[in-house]
């Protein structure tokens, strides 16, 4: 259903599933998400990507008593050191900081453990990764950052956790992509995660990274197009720093978008979900698509 907007995926979803589960559809919860966010590049935070940013998150949840933020890694620039978090990321992002769910990026650990990182977020960083449960869906946050023993320990983790929670639809999140058309390109840490949820049945994986909004088609973990049971992954690196172009597409890059900073709003409904990029600032006034949009049933 590619080409959807938000606003009839309910309506969509409804006559996939059939007239019985037609009535849940009406009880999403909204999600918004974004990596690669607060650059301090400037004296007053005000001035970055990441104030534009974090204005179109609040205008949404001010609207949503019951939507969610999830936060992609990379979340201060250069090195996730604590004034970084206080002085950057708390004006802009922080204001919303109980209602995030985040996931550390490369640059937090730039600060060696990411320490700051962990004294910012206390409990809700977990050990790098934890789960929750949101509506009807089981959502997972998991650290991409890892040396081999402590990602063997996530992956363990990992397993029983899905094994504890076997939900309809399952939503995953982690820093660097396993597919990106971007300049770090595909990288492959978290294959055997993307495994591990592959195996479980999970719908959607988001990662950053890349500065760039980029949407695939379900795979498999070994890079091969499964409509039937791959996961679609977003790569949604536009939380406020500095937009990167995209060089070699990789295959099954069905939207690719490195002209805007934004957040992806998704709607999570019982049987499938709805996805909308929604712009904060853009770089070129003349000959940019419309933003991405679409929904999707769960497998």
């Amino acid at each position: 259903m590619r080409g959807v907007p938000m606003r009839a995926a309910a309506a969509l979803l409804a006559a996939l599933a059939g007239p019985a589960a037609a009535a849940d559809l009406d009880e999403g919860v909204t999600v918004y998400a974004a990596g690669d966010i607060a650059r301090c590049a400037y004296p007053d935070p005000a001035y970055s990507g990441a104030a534009d940013t974090a204005a179109t998150v609040a205008a949404g949840l001010a609207q949503d008593p019951r939507a969610v933020v999830l936060a992609l890694g990379d979340l201060t620039y250069p090195r996730g050191a604590a004034r970084e978090f206080t002085d950057c990321y708390a004006p802009t992002w922080g204001r919303f900081k109980d209602r995030t769910w985040p996931a550390p990026g490369n640059h937090e650990y730039y600060t060696p453990g990411a320490t700051p990182y962990f004294a910012w977020w206390g409990e809700r960083a977990g050990r790098g990764y934890y789960s929750f449960d949101l509506g009807g869906w089981h959502i997972v946050s998991l650290d991409s950052n890892l040396a081999p023993a402590r990602h063997a320990a996530q992956l363990d983790w990992l397993r029983a956790d899905l094994a504890a929670h076997p939900a309809h639809c399952t939503l995953a999140y982690w820093h660097h992509p396993l597919y990106s058309s971007g300049g770090h390109g595909s990288i492959p840490k978290m294959r055997d995660a993307w495994q591990v949820l592959y195996d479980a049945g999970a719908e959607l994986v988001l990662s950053g990274h890349d500065h760039d909004y980029e949407r695939f088609a379900p795979q498999d973990a070994d890079g091969r197009l499964d409509p039937a049971r791959g996961i679609r992954q977003f790569v949604v690196g536009t939380g406020g720093a500095y937009p990167t172009p995209f060089l070699l597409t990789v295959p099954h890059s069905e939207v690719r978008d490195s002209n805007r900073t934004g957040v992806l709003r998704l709607r999570l409904y019982p049987g499938g979900y709805g996805w909308e990029f929604i712009e904060s600032t853009r770089l070129y006034s003349f000959g940019v698509a419309p933003a991405d949009h679409g929904s999707a049933a769960c497998h």
